[in-house]
């Protein structure tokens, strides 16, 4: 289709804009507008009419469609993967969702790795009978098939999920997500340091696998096949590590080290695709790695410094980020490939990398000089949550002596309080700003509590 790299990267920063702002909603629409059975049917047929557009843009020759497909698939994208999360929860509340979270991520992984070891061969086979944008718009629309195969998996899931509500006379699962903008003023230094994390090192994972194809072709003389197999071994890795890797980090905490270690293997990893020529095979397998623990240290370390109540808006903020950053990023790094060739792309990623690596340091020398949780290990943080609860029951024990709490028997003060409540109390007592509705008051935690 004579497209420059960077109007290929934009089809990358298409997907991403409209989850700037649909990443904060996605939880209200599905718990509040369409539910769980609807929005996920209906998020996964926008991904096929993008998908389908998409293909169709290829197929006439018009690259405007195409992007047009990717901003209408990118509707869809973010949104699935919450109305995903909702069908987890609701199925496996219990010992295990964290096991069926890091499944789901794998198969997802999977789906990265098939795609990129398969279109390949599929484009050379319809290349023998068709040629050019309608090679291209073929295969494209033979992708879009397994876009309808997830429609009718929602619908089929959705089915089976309503039955199971007759059954068991229970409520359809709901995401938990209460989007609150004005809380982000409460949020810590601890967790904007996470977020430069989080978007400055996943710009140079996602872009660089969306150029990594031609550059594995130029650099080391691969054939489309073999580059496609390398640049494949992150999502592979991936697969088959993250649910290990997110093991390992629950039994051993100390979140910020493993971040730590995972930034600098995959500055290294760059480092050695920049300037050798050592197999790539290797670089890219530490990547996948370092990739993968990345994700499994990273993203929970925002439920050890944000209050339950405001989780839905943090990672909301999060992803909000992270999708602007990969837009952005994605224009640019079309650019300095059209401009300045892939060892300045290089540099700009290892550039990147050290932007993350530089919030890492302080977010852990922060977390040293609070006495924070994030790089406590896993006996360290049971250690704090019951010098806590002590507190917790000792405070509890000076208002009932002080008469303040008539209207609270002694054996409700005795009741064990969750952790969603610890935190929050021991959160407003070192400053930090809540809700009105979560103000200090014991019989409103009782009843919450009976609401648990």
């Amino acid at each position: 289709m004579k497209v420059d790299t960077g109007s290929y990267m934009a089809l990358y920063s298409w997907y991403s804009w409209p989850n700037v702002i649909l990443c904060f909603f996605g939880g209200f629409l599905i718990d509040r507008v369409f539910g769980i059975r609807l929005g996920a049917s209906l998020f996964a047929g926008i991904i096929f009419v993008g998908q389908v557009v998409f293909a169709l843009g290829a197929l006439n020759n018009m690259f405007w469609l195409m992007a047009v497909g990717r901003f209408v698939f990118g509707i869809g994208g973010e949104s699935l993967a919450v109305a995903q999360n909702a069908y987890a929860v609701s199925w496996f509340m219990g010992k295990e969702l964290n096991m069926v979270f890091g499944l789901q991520l794998s198969f997802s992984r999977v789906g990265s790795t098939v795609n990129f070891n398969v279109m390949e061969p599929l484009y050379d086979a319809v290349n023998k009978t068709y040629t050019g944008y309608k090679c291209l718009g073929i295969v494209l629309m033979i992708a879009a098939a397994f876009c309808l195969f997830s429609f009718v998996c929602a619908l089929i899931l959705g089915f089976f999920d309503k039955r199971a509500n007759r059954i068991l006379h229970r409520k359809s699962g709901e995401t938990g997500e209460v989007v609150k903008l004005q809380d982000t003023k409460d949020f810590p230094l601890s967790f904007w340091l996470i977020s430069i994390v989080c978007v400055s090192y996943y710009v140079a994972i996602f872009p660089f696998t969306g150029l990594g194809n031609v550059f594995f072709q130029r650099k080391f003389g691969f054939t489309p096949a073999n580059a496609n197999a390398v640049n494949s071994l992150i999502y592979l890795i991936s697969a088959g590590a993250s649910p290990f890797l997110g093991f390992a980090v629950d039994k051993t905490g100390r979140n910020i080290v493993w971040v730590f270690l995972a930034v600098c293997f995959t500055v290294l990893s760059h480092g050695l695709l920049a300037f050798t020529f050592v197999n790539p095979y290797l670089s890219m397998s530490v990547m996948g790695v370092s990739y993968s623990l990345l994700a499994s240290a990273l993203w929970p370390m925002v439920a050890l410094i944000i209050p339950e109540h405001q989780l839905g808006t943090a990672y909301g903020v999060m992803q909000s980020v992270q999708n602007l950053g990969l837009a952005i990023i994605s224009m640019v790094v079309g650019v300095i490939v059209d401009t300045r060739g892939y060892l300045v792309l290089e540099v700009f990623f290892l550039a990147c990398l050290c932007i993350s690596l530089i919030a890492v340091i302080l977010l852990w020398v922060i977390d040293m000089t609070r006495e924070g949780l994030l790089n406590l290990s896993i006996e360290g943080r049971h250690k704090r949550a019951t010098e806590m609860e002590i507190a917790e029951a000792l405070e509890r024990e000076k208002l009932l002596a002080s008469g303040s709490m008539a209207d609270v028997t002694p054996q409700d003060l005795l009741l064990p309080q969750s952790e969603f409540h610890i935190r929050n109390r021991y959160l407003s007592r070192i400053g930090v700003q809540l809700p009105n509705h979560f103000k200090v008051s014991t019989s409103a935690f009782i009843h919450r509590r009976g609401l648990k």
